[in-house]
């Protein structure tokens, strides 16, 4: 239960008014707290205790954390208790409840090293346990357990080997005197001893590798080793433990303060909760033995604690008189003074608590914060933020108005693009995804078509199968009709009993027909056919039986429609079908939605092949290398950047020193001393010549000062070339690391969408942002830096279920109508539930979409640099997709052809036609 200020929070009991008037009235009105469960006569004393509980004064009792509100406390303490429950050892539960109920210990740690000295060694039937066979650790079963009379007698142990469990030993429940905390340690120890058990467990697995944590080295694995999986052997506790995620002192002592409580009384014994007590069996009634040994201790603690009082304050003095009534007046005076000195120093407190409180709340909001608790204020407002968020178009998305078509759709897309390589499938674009779908002209077949669903069919050989589970569930599905006397399912005029007989001949070689790339896939129809046969069921898929029907029988000629024993069609749109036909004269007249259901189906079950595995692991290693070069790359331009800027501040200090004039004073300087030296030689000489030769010695002195300053510019001068040229030289190093460094974002990029497709983020209202580009085999930049794109565009769906609950809450917590604000800020026609998608097609819409996120949010703020960090690859794709829509917009204008079809242009200049597989394998 959370506490305030140390002290458990007690819920407000139902007054006796309120009581009496369930009996009395019971249509009077009240307030309820839902959370909580209690019941208030007043508004006031509702939103008194609400006010309370919103204060971030409580702390989560099990994990400690502070500053939360009531509620958030509660909810710490659920996820850990279920945490905490789902990692602690089941079969151990019983024993270490029954040990700790009535024991009377004063600490809760001292219970908690108790319990986890008796428990340490000792093993339960059914607990999962590690077993270490020379250096090899295992995971294991408990599967039996031999108390310590079974010890010297292996035959009597081998004698209950077959046996379904511990229980057919007959036996008392193991370590029943070793658990018992009320039998001192040393007793326990001798007269149950863990060592002496034997145990039968079940290996279940090897203990994954952790040779790459510090400090451990992996013992080599052999063939021996791996053999010994599944078998049955005999150890005892030295060869066994735990895992500490769920079994050591710390998690003991959670477990146990979350399924015990004790009285406030001195001496007061651990109990278990009832309802766990309940559930495991534990005996919720105290012995009268047990309960005589605690009154006993009760006693001689509060005896204990009596003396000590006793001996702290002193024996009465037996001299002290009676006072007197004047006496007694001034003490009852000091008293009442005192009262009132606690009684103002109470209210004081109380006053402070309240300014501290409503600083507080006044204290200013730290951002990024949670998304739907900021405001666009006035101050924004004049900033030019925009307001409502800009509409996503639905309606340009293909098959969109058919509830779930386009998602399985952009799925289908997606992992035909992603797994392209192993799948030996070339990239193409979602239009052109789309265009061949819709494809219809039989007299040109589509190979992207061909490709996608040969591919497939090759992918689909690889994974299990039963030989025609369709015919069967066909079957079953009429006789489960018949008995129940309803009549049988038919689509288009065609029985279940016409449709197994059409299918019988047709795809049965399937998985050996040979779909050679140089023959156009030639047969890929009747293989899809006799794929579907055995890989599909009408549970796993349910149009099976309309899309085989379409598939089989060809409608009625114009002839046999005037033959008046011909069916008349029952819908313009659905003609009857009557003779049986070939899948390959078929499946163009399918419907698109129906293209697209067979492709999801058969990409569901792609994803369970080996190749399509093997190919996630590889990227999983390729991830973890990228991981550890972008650390190397990034610690390279570390070290570069420092050097470049240690030759930078050298070079900021030779600057001004060389403006100084310091060589003007060394060449005054050295002629001084020249001078002066001339002089004092020279004073014998002549008038005339003295003159002379001391203008000689100045003007040697001034050449010998200029060539030294010469000679130190150019030093200097090519010092500082080198170090221009040593700064060019790392610049142009950090240049190609950071290019390094996006080219390993690209391809972590391409590696993680092979692993797990995740959104770019979330807006405020948990709207999830998706951008498909650059995943798997598809590439962001192409060959001279040009832009590739897959889909181009900018998705947006709508909440999760989950994250719906969580608006939900929000507005009951915050007493607001969340559905009013998104028609504020999303309009009312860009509100998407769950399973609605839209999408942003145009370069103005992403960024007037981007202007409206706020990044004061959490979830705008993530999503905002998300898109930041790929916006150059955004753009680039929303641009190129929309010049390549305009240049193939002038195609039947631009290019005339003698092979026209019947919309008035070459269908076979389509970008979608013209699609080649450059990865095809012709291998059968």
């Amino acid at each position: 239960m959370p506490t305030c200020r140390r002290k458990r929070v007690v819920l407000t009991e139902p007054s006796d008014a309120l009581l009496h008037a369930v009996q009395t009235d019971p249509n009077r009105h009240v307030f309820y707290l839902d959370q909580t469960g209690e019941i208030f006569e007043t508004y006031e004393a509702y939103a008194a205790r609400m006010s309370f509980y919103r204060l971030k004064q409580f702390q989560c009792e099990v994990t400690g954390k502070s500053g939360l509100d009531y509620f958030q406390a509660v909810e710490s303490e659920r996820q850990e208790a279920r945490t905490l429950h789902s990692r602690f050892s089941e079969p151990l539960k019983p024993a270490v409840l029954k040990a700790v109920q009535w024991q009377v210990m004063g600490r809760l740690d001292h219970l908690v090293e108790a319990v986890y000295e008796r428990f340490k060694d000792r093993y339960f039937p059914g607990e999962k346990v590690l077993v270490d066979l020379s250096g090899v650790k295992y995971y294991a079963r408990v599967d039996k357990v031999y108390p310590p009379k079974y010890n010297a007698d292996p035959k009597a142990r081998d004698a209950h080997m077959d046996a379904s469990s511990s229980s057919a030993l007959d036996e008392d429940p193991p370590h029943v005197i070793g658990g018992d905390l009320k039998v001192p340690s040393k007793d326990a120890f001798a007269n149950d001893d863990p060592t002496l058990y034997y145990y039968w467990v079940h290996l279940t697995e090897l203990e994954r590798d952790k040779s790459h944590e510090k400090g451990k080295s992996s013992a080599k694995v052999t063939d021996q080793d791996k053999r010994l999986v599944g078998s049955l052997i005999e150890v005892q506790c030295g060869m066994m433990g735990r895992d500490r995620l769920s079994f050591s002192k710390s998690i003991l002592r959670r477990f146990i303060r979350d399924c015990v409580d004790r009285d406030a009384a001195v001496a007061s014994p651990w109990t278990v909760k009832p309802p766990i007590a309940k559930r495991y069996g534990v005996d919720s009634i105290m012995p009268e033995e047990t309960r005589q040994g605690v009154e006993i201790i009760k006693k001689g603690e509060i005896d204990k604690r009596k003396k000590i009082w006793e001996d702290k304050e002193g024996p009465p003095n037996k001299k002290q008189r009676k006072m007197t009534a004047a006496q007694e007046d001034r003490a009852e005076k000091r008293e009442r003074e005192a009262h009132d000195k606690a009684e103002k120093q109470r209210l004081a407190k109380e006053e402070a608590e309240r300014i501290a409180a409503e600083k507080k709340k006044k204290k200013p909001v730290r951002y990024p914060t949670e998304d739907l608790d900021i405001r666009i204020g006035d101050k924004d407002k004049k900033a030019g933020m925009r307001l409502t968020r800009p509409l996503a178009n639905k309606a340009c998305l293909p098959f969109n108005d058919i509830p779930g078509a386009f998602e399985s759709f952009l799925m289908t897309w997606n992992f035909l693009v992603v797994y392209g390589q192993p799948l030996h499938l070339s990239v193409f674009s979602l239009d052109e995804f789309e265009s061949a779908i819709r494809h219809t002209a039989i007299d040109q077949p589509c190979s992207l078509l061909a490709e996608i669903h040969s591919t497939l069919i090759y992918n689909l050989r690889t994974v299990s199968f039963v030989r025609h589970s369709a015919v069967v569930s066909l079957l079953k599905q009429k006789e489960d009709l018949e008995l129940a006397s309803k009549p049988d399912i038919s689509f288009f005029g065609i029985s279940t009993d016409q449709l197994v007989t059409a299918m019988a001949d047709v795809g049965n070689n399937w998985e050996r027909v040979p779909l050679r790339h140089a023959e156009g896939r030639e047969g890929w129809e009747d293989a899809l056919v006799g794929c579907l046969k055995d890989h599909a069921t009408t549970s796993n898929f349910p149009k099976l039986q309309e899309i085989l029907t379409k598939l089989l029988f060809a409608p009625y000629t114009a002839s046999e429609y005037a033959d008046s024993r011909a069916p008349t069609p029952t819908n313009g749109s659905e003609p009857m079908l009557n003779s049986i036909s070939s899948p390959y004269e078929r499946y163009y007249s399918l419907p698109p939605e129906d293209r697209v259901v067979i492709l999801a189906f058969m990409s569901n079950l792609a994803i369970s092949s080996k190749a399509v595995h093997a190919h996630m692991e590889s990227c999983e290693e390729q991830l973890t290398a990228l991981r550890k070069e972008k650390i190397e790359v990034n610690r390279m331009k570390k070290q570069f950047q420092e050097e470049m800027g240690i030759l930078q501040g050298e070079s900021k200090e030779e600057t001004p020193a060389s403006t100084n004039g310091s060589g003007d004073d060394i060449i005054m300087q050295e002629s001084s001393e020249l001078s002066d030296a001339s002089e004092n030689g020279s004073e014998s000489a002549p008038p005339g010549k003295k003159s002379t030769r001391q203008k000689d010695l100045r003007v040697k002195a001034h050449t010998i000062a200029h060539s030294k300053e010469r000679e130190a510019a150019r030093a200097k001068q090519a010092s500082q070339k080198q170090a221009m040229a040593e700064h060019r030289r790392l610049d142009e190093e950090v240049n190609k690391l950071e290019r390094r460094l996006e080219g390993i974002e690209r391809e972590f990029r391409k590696l993680l969408g092979a692993v797990r497709v995740k959104p770019l983020g979330r807006d405020r209202f948990y709207n999830r942002i998706w951008w498909f580009d650059g995943m798997g085999s598809a590439s962001l930049v192409g060959s001279g830096g040009i832009a590739l794109y897959g889909t181009g565009r900018l998705f947006i769906q709508g909440p999760s279920e989950f994250d719906l609950q969580l608006l939900e809450r929000k507005a009951i917590e915050d007493h607001e109508d969340i559905d009013v604000r998104r028609k504020e800020e999303e309009g009312e026609e860009g509100m998407l539930r769950s399973s609605d998608w839209a999408v942003y097609s145009e370069l103005e819409e992403v960024e007037a979409f981007v202007s409206w996120l706020n990044n004061k949010g959490h979830r705008e703020f993530a999503l905002k640099a998300a898109l930041t960090k790929w916006w150059a690859h955004v753009t680039g794709g929303i641009k190129k997709r929309v010049a390549d829509i305009n240049s193939n917009a002038k195609l039947p204008d631009a290019r005339r052809s003698a092979r026209k079809s019947a919309l008035g242009y070459d269908l076979s200049r389509d970008p979608y036609m013209l699609w080649t597989n450059r990865r095809a394998v012709n291998s059968s």
